[in-house]
């Protein structure tokens, strides 16, 4: 059979172009896969950070109830206040306890993504737990959305295959003239010494009726429904990349005051009480007030440096690209 209007053509471009979109829609599942595993290496490094400062409080809360004792027992100080210094030194406990837990589980579950069966108390992560306050303009982000994007590129691929069907179901809709060839050894009745024969055909279909009208509409049809969903997807390139970009600089945004003021503030805040406090110069509730505070700033500060980690790697997501390292 001889195929005619480049039918074999046609399909090995169709086929080729359909593996090119499942390498496009691969590279998109490693994408969400690698996603995945940063924000689980950001929660396990905001857990780290955590329990390092509910340790760093509680070390600094012992100094505090042996200068309490201290003033105790040279009558500077009454049994009730050192007692209720003590009692909520158990807060602290709870929440190094707390911290400990929450550690071990983002462990567990980083391990479970990297599939390693590794001792969890053997296994530790390494990391800078810091940010930058450097951020493109936003069109700069959108435009490499549009580049990089594989979900996208394998929705302009689709569109692609699309036409490439409908060029082949039109294809597919002609006539291919069949050639056939034949030889016998045999003699004739009619001619004994005539022993060889040599035949040749030609077969060509008589189309009366188109049988490929159906796929043809059906593949144009899919071309509108590729371009549809491109323009989707394109349309949630954006969104993702606007939606994410506005909570990074958000994190940006409030990440500032505590770097430049909110920390150094509460930190000195904090030492001022206490040192009054250790000389009888601030009250017990003063000082507990100056040390709640100093927690909670530090304690927001290194959420707020996990959110805008996840973030980044958000935004990686969305562009398609390593533009947050």
């Amino acid at each position: 059979m001889l195929e005619r209007d480049h039918k074999g053509e046609l399909r090995l471009e169709s086929a080729k172009e359909g593996t090119q979109i499942t390498a496009s829609q691969h590279l998109d599942l490693e994408h969400n896969l690698l996603f995945n595993l940063r924000s689980m290496f950001v929660q396990t490094l905001e857990g780290k950070a955590v329990l390092e400062l509910a340790k760093a409080d509680l070390e600094c809360y012992d100094k505090i109830i042996d200068i309490s004792r201290t003033r105790l027992k040279a009558d500077d100080l009454a049994q009730v206040d050192l007692d209720r210094i003590e009692l909520l030194r158990v807060q602290y406990e709870a929440e190094i306890e707390s911290a400990t837990v929450t550690l071990r589980t983002s462990k567990l579950q980083l391990l479970q993504l990297l599939n390693e069966r590794a001792p969890l108390d053997k296994f530790d992560v390494i990391g800078t737990f810091d940010w930058s306050d450097v951020l493109q303009p936003q069109d700069d982000y959108h435009q490499i959305a549009l580049d990089n994007r594989p979900d996208l590129r394998a929705a302009l691929q689709t569109i692609q295959q699309a036409d490439t069907n409908h060029k082949l179901a039109i294809s597919n809709g002609s006539t291919d003239p069949t050639f056939a060839a034949w030889y016998t050894y045999n003699p004739s009745f009619n001619h004994p010494n005539d022993q060889q024969a040599l035949g040749l055909s030609v077969s060509i279909p008589l189309r009366v009726f188109d049988h490929n009208q159906g796929e043809k509409k059906r593949t144009l049809l899919g071309i509108d429904r590729s371009h549809s969903a491109a323009n989707a997807a394109q349309a949630q390139v954006f969104d993702d990349v606007d939606s994410t970009y506005e909570q990074l600089r958000s994190s940006v945004a409030l990440l500032k005051p505590y770097r430049d003021k909110y920390r150094d503030q509460a930190k000195r805040v904090r030492d001022t009480v206490t040192f009054s406090y250790e000389h009888g110069g601030a009250s017990l509730m003063d000082f507990l007030n100056a040390q709640s505070d100093y927690r909670v700033v530090q304690l927001a500060y290194v959420q707020l440096v996990a959110s805008y980690l996840t973030y980044a790697g958000q935004l990686n997501l969305a562009v398609g690209h390593e533009v947050i390292q």
